[in-house]
């Protein structure tokens, strides 16, 4: 338990197809494992009362024999589409139906990247897929069609050097790219309607010096932006305007664990469905930080550390909430903690292997 100042111990196959009928009844959750080194998604069935993984299938990338540096994920809005980027070349996005009874996965198409895409995301309607490039320094957006391929790109614009992560506000009309190289955020304005991005020098945000801004969350209130920074481990918390897509900074703390006088290197960050509590993950000291939120301000108060997986990429919660999933890239394994209701500890459940390389973990509930 986690305790103050402590280490927290082009068309769908007929198959296809069928995965797009309408849902009813009884939800069931599945987690998906992005394996870059194995080219291939693990997937298990997810019990929400225990927290306990079953696996049901690995399913394989279609065309990519090499290995990537890893393999960002994304999910439709409405939980029908999953798709996998490939980061080796041919760069591609890989799109998987979600079957409604199984949740396992059936490849429908591949579209292209503009890039090898370190970070995939939709817009809010589903029917656009941004992309950052760290290598190439750009950021992307692709038409998603009906069946859930892309399409090529429509737009592929400049940004400063390595951009990480480029993400949706909540209500759509602004999309925000990390440029770890540079130090700072950019803003651009989004058209739904039209899928059009227009950058937006003004909602530019600048960050710390070698501070390496690298991914970002929204508060489910909306309110709120945290920023985790890859090379100091910096954690942010900046006030949101909706109107105008500003940050405002509020308040800087760490993701590292008390103590560690090795290199910082941090990866991921989630808050649970409630907004009451955010976690991170720091892959130079092997942990997961957890932090309870201030329901008024935002701001972040430690709750501790624990150790976890080898170099922890990715992570992710549960869509209840209960749970949190962990995978390392070096130990090619997945573990589950359990997060206490009351103060946000998390306790270590069990582990499970995975594919080689694994980096980015999803839930989704189907109904």
């Amino acid at each position: 338990m986690i305790r103050p100042g402590t280490i927290m111990a082009a068309t769908f196959v007929l198959a296809a197809a069928a995965t797009l009928a309408p849902r009813a009844g009884h939800a069931e959750t599945y987690a998906y494992v992005g394996n870059a080194d194995s080219n291939d998604i693990s997937v298990f069935k997810f019990d929400a009362a225990t927290g306990e993984m079953t696996p049901v299938q690995t399913a394989s990338f279609v065309g990519v024999d090499k290995p990537g540096s890893s393999t960002p994920l994304a999910v439709s809005p409405d939980k029908r589409v999953l798709i996998a980027g490939v980061r080796s070349q041919p760069y591609l996005a890989e799109s998987f139906a979600i079957a409604a009874k199984t949740g396992q996965l059936t490849h429908v198409g591949n579209g292209p990247l503009a890039d090898s895409m370190a970070n995939i995301a939709f817009d809010r309607t589903g029917k656009v897929l941004f992309s950052a490039s760290y290598g190439g320094n750009k950021v992307a957006a692709n038409p998603v069609q009906a069946n859930g391929v892309v399409a090529a790109p429509s737009q592929v614009l400049p940004t400063g050097l390595n951009a990480h992560a480029f993400l949706p506000s909540p209500d759509n009309r602004f999309v925000f790219a990390t440029n770890l190289g540079s130090d700072q955020v950019l803003g651009f304005a989004f058209d739904a309607a039209t899928g059009a991005l227009s950058a937006k020098e003004a909602l530019t945000v600048k960050t710390p010096e070698k501070s390496g801004p690298r991914h970002f969350i929204f508060h489910p209130n909306s309110k709120f932006i945290y920023l985790l920074h890859e090379l100091n481990a910096d954690l942010a918390v900046y006030a949101y305007d909706a109107e105008k897509g500003s940050w405002s900074e509020q308040q800087r703390t760490t993701a590292l664990p008390a103590g560690f006088t090795g290199k910082p290197w941090a990866a991921d960050l989630h808050v649970t469905p409630d907004g009451r509590f955010l976690y991170a993950s720091e892959r130079g000291s092997n942990t997961i930080a957890g932090f309870k939120v201030d329901a008024a301000s935002g701001r972040l108060t430690l709750i501790g550390s624990v150790p976890t997986e080898t170099q922890p990429r990715g992570f992710a919660i549960d869509p209840a909430g209960r749970y949190l999933a962990a995978v390392g890239e070096l130990s090619n394994g997945m573990t589950v903690y359990r997060i206490d209701a009351a103060g946000g500890a998390l306790e270590k459940l069990k582990s499970y292997a995975v594919g080689k390389k694994p980096n980015w973990v999803e839930f989704v509930s189907l109904p």
